[in-house]
């Protein structure tokens, strides 16, 4: 069992890095400050061709797996762009994938090499305000009529709406009253976001403000048939193959982020000097530190562990949750830690890891919540009863 990075692997990492380089933690505080979606980091990206990095080569991707996204996901938010800058990439590394394994062979031509190539940019738009992380319960519903479907509803919490031409998006096309199983009866689509018929209204937030989170209230939206992915009825199966790696890819990042908050608060503690010697020198300073790098290296195994079993089509469920659980506990008690050796300065924007702090503490909530995954860990590995 080897853990080393391939040479192969190591040099998705150093490249990803060098473009990295461009944008600076400082660029990521004026975007933290004034908001604006980064398209030129965006640009960035995808001109060097890393937005399809596990898309298949025959649609423009590099044919890469799961576990090279996390890599690159990982140096990107270790580079100090944090969760802004991942986020800005995010939704079109992993998020047609369910197109990619569900869709024919017209819609992978039509939908994946304008995303792979940053012409078009996708948001998902799966969660609801009245139904949280309980999916099988969304209350938005497709109306067919001959090739056309009509989509009425309202979701939240929908990242770059406000910059998307593109939508994958979960809808009810049978009521939950007249199917079997709760999860029969929703269907997935990947359609145009028309704002004539969806009024996008951004939420304001806690940090990642150069990443907007929004509203959607959607009005009897037309939706293709051609635009249906897989078969009708079947969507909640299909997106399953986009939020196991959406969990591996959220954790990787939070362990990028606890890693470049965890740099600053060493190269901080080495500096300051107090009471005529720097405060690293301190067993009280030294310690959380020292706890913090190795929560984060073992959730990092979690991490490559998830993405290589899904990348090996193994059952990856519990290992992609529990991935997500650690990272991001990790990467808050790093962020945490990094404003806490800074003392009075942690708390000062300039020094960046206040901002940190406040993005780490979204990967403690999306893209699910800690106590929902020690409810699946309880249910689907302990055998226990379900409790919800």
């Amino acid at each position: 069992m080897n853990f080393e990075l391939t040479a192969d692997q190591q040099a998705i990492k150093e490249a990803i890095a060098r473009v990295c380089s461009d944008f600076d933690a400082d660029y990521w505080l004026q975007r933290d400050r004034n908001g604006g979606f980064p398209l030129d980091f965006h640009k960035a990206i995808a001109d060097a061709g890393w937005l399809g990095i596990c898309m298949p080569q025959e649609y423009g991707g590099s044919g890469l797996g799961i576990l090279e996204a996390a890599i690159m996901v990982q140096a990107i938010s270790e580079s100090g762009a944090g969760m802004s800058g991942v986020s800005a990439i995010h939704m079109n590394i992993f998020g047609l994938n369910p197109v990619v394994v569900f869709g024919t062979e017209e819609q992978k031509r039509r939908m994946l090499p304008p995303l792979i190539a940053g012409r078009e940019k996708a948001c998902f738009a799966v969660t609801e305000p009245n139904t949280g992380l309980n999916t099988t319960q969304l209350k938005t519903f497709a109306r067919r009529e001959g090739d056309t479907y009509y989509v009425t509803g309202h979701k939240v919490w929908i990242s770059t709406a406000q910059v998307t031409e593109k939508m994958l998006l979960l809808a009810r096309t049978t009521p939950l009253d007249k199917v079997a199983k709760p999860t029969d009866g929703l269907s997935l689509f990947y359609t145009d976001l028309d704002r004539k018929y969806v009024d996008v209204r951004e939420i304001e937030k806690m940090g990642r403000k150069a990443v907007d989170s929004n509203e959607l209230f959607i009005d009897n939206l037309p939706v293709p048939a051609a635009d249906l992915i897989g078969k009708e009825g079947e969507g909640f199966r299909n997106i399953l193959h986009g939020m196991n790696p959406e969990r591996a890819l959220a954790a990787s990042a939070a362990v990028g982020l606890g890693k470049v908050a965890l740099k600053r608060a060493a190269k901080y503690a080495n500096e300051r000097i107090v009471f005529n010697r720097p405060i690293g020198k301190n067993q009280g300073v030294q310690h959380p530190l020292a706890k913090c790098w190795m929560e984060l290296e073992a959730a990092n195994l979690m991490v490559m562990n998830a993405a290589w079993r899904y990348d090996q089509g193994l059952e990856c469920g519990a290992e992609s949750n529990a991935a997500k659980y650690l990272a991001g506990e990790a990467g808050f008690h790093a962020c945490e830690n990094a404003v806490l050796t800074h003392g009075g300065f942690g708390y000062a924007k300039e020094y960046h890891v206040e901002r940190y702090f406040r993005e780490s503490m979204l990967m403690r909530i999306a893209p699910i919540s800690i106590q929902l995954i020690m409810c699946y860990v309880a249910e689907k590995v302990l055998g226990l009863p379900r409790s919800y």
